[in-house]
């Protein structure tokens, strides 16, 4: 039986390798992209290929280095595991694709052999929990463009952020549970940073993201706003995993400059160790597979950063990965579209 409908997930993206060249191509790409640096295209043109990229790149290469495994990219070999993984789920009547929004397999590419087997529906999943215009919106954008120049386009379904979706939120509660929690002196969930800039687009009412009671409350203000859907997010798990608000922190990480959102992974690490924490447990849930975000940020320098001050473990919560309850999560978010 031919499959009527094609499954088509996005992820965010990774170098080809981690050659100096490669780095430096993806950094290229992904830096360039309006809704990832969001001023004018002159000053960033001159910001990302005058001074991030040049300087950036061969640092970043030998982080990548230490993320590689023997067989490539984390990111790139969960997402082709979940695809398969999803495909076995789905059954002959779909067919699953991936592509990154950043190199490859390129959007381009996948979208160009999915416009030649003729689908009569598309479904486009997003791998992003919280929205945010610089991860779902880019990588939305980017497909409506391309397929918005085919002589014949089909029905096409975009799905939205799932934080909330409650397998989602079990799937990463099962992550936690390998763990004894009660035995940690603090948990925090770390989120990556963003300008407040891009958060206060969100708002028609003119008010930034501060008047909003993100850290609180999800409203029909705030519904699309990354701050407020990762608070809400960590309420959710905190729920799930009977942690007491005085136990966690959320704060956000891999921040590029000032007026990112606050508070900072690193200083909330620095301060629970200057508390006198020697334990810390870290979820990281607005990512969906171990990465560098979470594998050596979290994993390596935040732990050799809690040591410097005092403490002893930082322990990452493993992200979803191949997770069953991640491919669940996946299959009910396309079967209730």
């Amino acid at each position: 039986m031919k499959p009527e409908t094609c499954v088509l997930l996005l992820q965010l993206g990774t170098p080809d390798s981690p050659k100096v060249k490669d780095v430096r191509r993806y950094l290229f790409e992904f830096l360039n992209d309006p809704r990832v640096i969001d001023i004018p295209a002159i000053l960033r043109a001159m910001l990302v290929n005058l001074i991030i990229v040049p300087f950036r790149a061969p640092k970043s290469a030998k982080i990548y280095e230490h993320l590689w495994t023997d067989k490539g990219s984390p990111i790139l070999l969960y997402t082709q595991e979940i695809t398969g993984l999803l495909q076995k789920e789905l059954g002959g009547g779909f067919k699953v694709e991936f592509a990154m929004r950043y190199q490859n397999p390129s959007m381009e590419e996948v979208l160009g052999r999915i416009k030649k087997a003729n689908y009569k529906k598309i479904i486009v999943v997003p791998l992003f929990p919280q929205y945010a215009s610089a991860t779902t919106g880019s990588a939305v954008e980017k497909a409506m463009r391309i397929i918005s120049r085919w002589w014949v386009i089909p029905e096409v379904k975009f799905i939205g952020q799932f934080y909330d979706h409650p397998l989602f939120v079990e799937a990463f509660a099962e992550r936690g549970r390998q763990y004894d929690i009660n035995s940690y002196d603090h948990v925090i969930f770390s989120y990556h940073g963003l300008p407040e800039r891009q958060v206060n687009k969100v708002y028609e009412d003119g008010k930034p993201c501060s008047d909003h009671d993100c850290e609180k409350i999800i409203t029909e203000e705030n519904k699309h706003c990354y701050k407020a859907t990762c608070y809400a997010t960590t309420r959710l798990l905190a729920a799930k995993l009977g942690i007491p608000e005085s136990r966690y922190t959320v704060s956000f990480q891999s921040r590029l400059g000032k007026g990112w959102l606050e508070p900072f992974s690193d200083n909330v690490i620095i301060q629970k160790a200057k508390e006198g924490a020697k334990k810390l447990l870290v979820f990281s849930p607005a990512f969906v597979a171990d990465c560098l975000e979470t594998t050596v940020e979290i994993g390596y320098e935040y732990q050799q950063l809690f040591k410097e001050h005092g403490g002893e473990k930082v322990q990452l919560v493993e992200s979803l990965n191949n997770h069953p309850k991640w491919i669940e999560t996946l299959k009910s978010l396309v079967q209730q579209n």
